[in-house]
């Protein structure tokens, strides 16, 4: 038992030092894919399409660095800025948003790459630690599991 805790307990510490090294290749490789999802993005429900528009509407945002970013999309050119970028539904219609200018205005101007990033970020601190309290915990049931073979190991000899 304690060798097989060792064993996630390693695991876990690798894939932390792994997290914390290769940090600015997940955020790379995040806005790459957010441009990607961006240019691809179609009407359709499919995953990466309805990923974005919960993206833009829970964190308020548009676009990777700012909502021009649609303005290279094939969505663009047909229906314009998708309708999850509008402030307010009510307020948002398609002839606004195939226009830059008149979009301004009714939809959120804040790319989501800033947004995300700094979102995950700020609360890397809440996962370290809780990461960190189940180390502790690991940690203590090796200790645990160890006392307890050599308690056992010791009592074996003494049985008569």
């Amino acid at each position: 038992y304690a060798m097989l805790l060792s064993l996630i307990f390693l695991i876990v510490l690798v894939a932390a030092v792994v997290g914390f090294v290769f940090r600015h290749e997940i955020k790379t490789n995040f806005e790459s894919n957010l441009n990607l999802a961006l240019r691809d993005y179609n009407v359709t429900a499919d995953r990466h399409s309805e990923a974005v528009d919960t993206i833009q509407r829970t964190l308020h945002c548009c676009g990777v660095q700012n909502y021009s970013d649609w303005e290279k999309t094939e969505y663009f050119t047909q229906r314009g800025i998708p309708r999850s970028c509008c402030k307010s539904q009510d307020d948002c219609l398609e002839e606004d948003l195939k226009d830059l200018s008149k979009a301004k205005p009714k939809v959120f101007v804040d790319g989501c790459f800033f947004l995300v990033t700094s979102m995950m970020e700020s609360k890397m601190s809440v996962v370290a630690g809780i990461s960190f309290g189940i180390a502790c915990f690991q940690l203590v049931g090796i200790i645990l599991a160890c006392c307890l073979s050599q308690y056992i190991t010791n009592n074996q000899y003494e049985m008569v």
